[in-house]
């Protein structure tokens, strides 16, 4: 499917169907909350991995399965308030994604099931009461791991020569970012770079600390999550114009025009979590399943945006990538 038509599939299912389709909807419909981290255009390759898996398991939307689209934008506040309204509307699964949004959901009910598609450390933060057995209405998978960010930096510092001071930006809002920042730093400081860690709270935030970045460090990382992927485009940008190479945890920041990224495969982290909501839907307890883990990992890098900074990679770095965008 071309990305045009995959785009506005989703924006007509986003807006179109409050209006249209609903009408159809019947109280024999099963009917899955699903909130986006951000908005329509962002995570419209996800959501269609998502439906396409749906699709598989035999649950048709607008026949078989109604879901109501509702998106955060990348505020924590909006997440609160889309997880009442779920509530209000009596869905029955509630699908999310993001260490904050998920914790906004679990204290609007105890009762509907919420299934994440990723989260930060769910145990540490309260999500579950184990990975094994979750104990609650919450499940999903879990990305946060310490090694899979030390091997971020490790890439980073692989193919940027030279490379001694190193930035890390990220959400401060957000718990799980603030532990990957900190995992990130102790990264650096092992392999012998000065870390700096800058927090950011709002899109405003962004164009103020790469100011603060200019000419004082050679790198920079930042943590995957719902305002960082929202701005990622701006992120990109002033970058390349701060001559910054940069490494993400996920693939679409460097199709948005960052230097590389190393991390889960989020595509299938929803066609995963389209897994749990089908055996949730097909009568599943939700305490009994296990939050799961990535099984996917990619190493990806813009060339163009290499090209961009004059940055020259090494060959045997470039043949350990999964995918090299021109």
């Amino acid at each position: 499917m071309r990305r045009r038509d995959l785009i506005k599939g989703i924006v007509g299912s986003a807006t179109v169907w409050p209006f249209a389709a609903r009408a159809q909807q019947t109280n024999k419909l099963p009917t899955v909350g699903f909130m986006g981290a951000g908005t329509p255009l962002i995570y419209s390759e996800w959501v269609n991995a998502f439906l396409e898996r749906l699709r598989e398991h035999g649950w048709t939307e607008g026949r078989t399965v109604a879901i109501e689209y509702r998106w955060a934008e990348g505020s924590y506040e909006r997440a609160a308030e889309i997880a009442a309204e779920f509530v209000r509307m009596k869905v029955d699964v509630i699908v999310t994604a993001s260490t904050p949004n998920v914790l906004a959901t679990k204290q609007a009910t105890s009762d509907i099931p919420i299934v994440f598609a990723s989260a930060g450390d769910p145990v540490a933060r309260g999500l579950v009461a184990s990975l094994a057995r979750p104990g609650g209405n919450v499940t999903g998978l879990s990305i946060q791991a310490a090694e899979v960010t030390s091997k971020r930096i490790e890439l980073l510092r692989e193919a940027v020569h030279p490379l001694s001071r190193l930035a890390i930006v990220g959400n401060g809002d957000n718990g799980a970012v603030v532990i990957e920042m900190r995992e990130a730093q102790a990264a650096a400081q092992t392999l012998g770079l000065d870390a700096t860690v800058f927090e950011i709270r709002r899109s405003e935030d962004i164009a103020i600390i790469f100011e603060k970045l200019k000419g004082r460090f050679n790198a920079l990382f930042v943590p995957a999550e719902p305002l960082a992927n929202t701005n990622r485009k701006r992120i990109g940008s002033f970058a390349l114009a701060t001559h910054l190479p940069t490494m993400f945890g996920s693939s679409e920041y460097v199709e948005a025009g960052g230097l590389m990224s190393y991390g889960p495969n989020f595509p299938d982290l929803y066609r995963r979590a389209a897994d749990f909501v089908d055996k949730i839907l097909r009568g599943a307890k939700v305490a009994e399943m296990p939050v799961e883990q990535p099984t996917k990992f990619d190493l990806v890098v813009n060339l163009s945006t290499a090209d961009a900074l004059g940055l020259s990679l090494p060959t045997t770095f470039l043949a350990r990538a999964d995918k090299l965008i021109e």
